[in-house]
């Protein structure tokens, strides 16, 4: 799916997301990572949904954000409530989606200058189902 239509400003956004892996500035990442307007922060270390747990917020919160985006894969997963608790406790806004719709959130956030970091995680589907799943789908 490729999420860029126009030139973005000076500032990281995401070019497209498949099965393959998630693209920024040119290049395409599958494992999980930070996306912030400024950082980008590619061995964040739960590699999938069900390994996040809140030590592994650091990092997140280090940035600084007013509202992350937390892209849980292919599909929408709702995190334990101590994980939305971390957020809650720091007046932090989380929205849990997708992966593809986090990256397309984020690129809007962030082009309205907003300070939003998103926590991405791979699409967990397999090639042929990433490829039919993105086929005639465009930004």
């Amino acid at each position: 799916m490729d999420l860029s239509f126009q030139a973005p400003g000076e500032h990281h956004y995401v070019h497209s997301i498949t099965g393959q892996g998630i693209c920024i500035a040119g290049q395409c990442y599958s494992r999980s990572l930070l996306l912030a307007a400024d950082q980008l922060i590619t061995d964040w270390p739960p590699q999938s949904f069900s390994e996040l747990s809140a030590p592994f917020l650091q990092p997140v919160f280090q940035l600084q954000p007013d509202l992350v985006l937390l892209g849980t894969g292919s599909k929408q997963h709702f995190p334990d409530a101590n994980i939305m608790m971390e957020f809650y406790e720091r007046g932090i806004g989380v929205e849990v989606m997708g992966s593809a719709a986090a990256c397309r959130t984020f690129n809007v956030l962030v082009a309205e200058s907003r300070r939003v970091v998103a926590a991405l995680f791979p699409l967990d589907v397999s090639k042929s189902e990433s490829d039919q799943s993105m086929k005639g789908i465009s930004a």
